[in-house]
């Protein structure tokens, strides 16, 4: 039976000229990535709405964002692995469906006992995404072009990310949040069957690549062996690389989840704006992030930064310190709209990294992309949890004691600043090498 999406993927053979089919891969991922971020971060639209209907303080919010949180940690590795042993194209269409469903029984609960099992399960769905994104990256893109690919495939997220709190807010103020949930989780099973029937593992599995895009793809890559060997565990846990990545991953996941889960309660209840305008100012900020992430994939092309050991540090290190500085700068502004710009400019330089940490997370993977790029972004789960817990936690400790507005929701704001240094000199301490060939020099 013929494939219904071939035709899309460029010409089956050509004579001189490449076909393009990598770039419809590009596509797909980013579709998916894109809607993966709108499914995640949605919730931070309906937190209001949720405690006024189902009578849950800001902490018992903080534990239904952080069951979604936890979840992924937990399964974020081995469904990577699974993704390393048969391939990512059915691993990636059972995660689309299984998160596509859960975020439509989100809109069915009842109490914070029912979220918190929903939001779990639905955690557990969308683990080994980006893991399996990563590997069909790294079996499709030659190495010259991964900067750009995960550069645009990360700003894909991002945007996703910036359109969600707008959306969202539009659709629970039209239909309410129960049924804007229905509505997200329609997308995903829209994408899970058209990437099925298109995507193939391999390069030469497809019949819209020619000979001469398939040597282009293989100048830096080789075909995937049928043999799956054992990841050197030993070397993975003693691999300064690993753990500088995962050290950063988890100060950028502290940064990443303040603004997925509750930058848009904080601008409702410290600059007192309404659930439209703080769902509009929500996008910009994450609509700054993923500019920077876009911006930062293309730079690394451009520049050549992350082929450097030097060049790595600097990029990584000076744009978590410019970050960290401008964030400081918001928190001294009485005005929301210089506070919001500020803020926007801080999660610029903060995604402007992603490219980076992605680059280097798969050169040190080499074989095991799947389970090690699994492991290294898992480790952001502790950072994602901690900012998930304390905003919350914070606000109902600062509000026990009588404290309203910005001085209940701004201190986790002064906290985050100290992450981000953190974070610069973690990059400014980054040696590059292979988790195989640990004894080598820095690449």
């Amino acid at each position: 039976m013929s494939n219904p999406f071939e035709t899309l993927a460029g010409p089956e053979s050509s004579g001189t000229s490449a076909s393009r089919a990598r770039w419809m891969v590009l596509a797909w991922l980013c579709a998916l990535s894109g809607i993966l971020y709108v499914d995640r971060i949605c919730i931070s639209a309906a937190i209001t709405p949720m405690q006024a209907d189902l009578g849950l303080t800001n902490t018992q919010m903080s534990y239904v964002l952080m069951a979604f949180t936890l979840a992924y940690g937990i399964f974020e590795i081995p469904t990577g692995r699974w993704g390393d042993r048969i391939g990512p194209r059915r691993v990636l269409t059972r995660i689309s469906i299984w998160w596509s469903a859960f975020t439509v029984l989100t809109g069915f609960c009842t109490g914070l006992n029912s979220l918190i099992l929903v939001r779990f399960l639905f955690g557990a769905g969308e683990a080994g995404a980006f893991p399996n994104a990563a590997r069909v990256v790294s079996r499709w893109f030659p190495t010259q072009e991964r900067g750009r690919v995960q550069g645009i495939l990360l700003a894909a997220s991002q945007a996703g990310g910036a359109l969600s709190p707008f959306v969202a807010s539009w659709l629970i103020l039209t239909v309410g949040w129960r049924a804007a949930f229905a509505a997200f989780g329609v997308l995903g099973f829209l994408w899970a069957f058209g990437f099925f029937l298109w995507f193939r593992d391999e390069p030469e599995e497809h019949p819209g690549v020619n000979p001469e895009e398939l040597s282009h793809i293989r100048r830096s890559t080789s075909p995937s062996s049928s043999e799956h060997a054992a990841v050197p565990w030993a070397a993975v846990f003693s691999s300064s690389s690993v753990i500088l990545l995962s050290l950063i991953m988890i100060c950028a996941s502290f940064n990443s989840y303040i603004y997925f889960s509750w930058f848009l309660k904080y601008l409702q209840a410290a600059r007192g704006l309404d659930q439209s305008q703080a769902g509009l100012l929500s996008s910009v900020v994450l609509g700054c992030a993923a500019v920077g992430t876009l911006a930062g994939g293309w730079s690394l092309d451009i520049t050549g930064a992350a082929k450097s050991s030097s060049g790595r540090r600097l990029h990584g290190c000076c744009c978590f310190l410019i970050a960290a500085a401008l964030l400081a700068s918001a928190l001294l502004q009485e005005d929301v709209f210089p506070a919001v710009a500020l803020t926007g400019l801080s999660c610029f330089f903060t995604q402007a990294t992603q490219a980076l940490w992605w680059s280097c997370a798969i050169q040190i993977s080499g074989r095991h992309v799947g389970a090690l790029f699994g492991l290294m972004n898992s480790a952001g789960v502790f950072g994602a949890l901690s900012s998930q817990f304390l905003v919350g936690a914070l606000a109902d400790h600062f509000g026990a004691r009588g404290l309203s507005g910005r001085d209940q929701w701004d201190p986790i704001f002064v906290i985050n600043c100290g992450v981000l240094g953190t974070a610069a000199i973690l990059w400014g301490c980054f040696i590059q090498k292979p988790v195989e060939h640990s004894e080598t020099s820095e690449l």
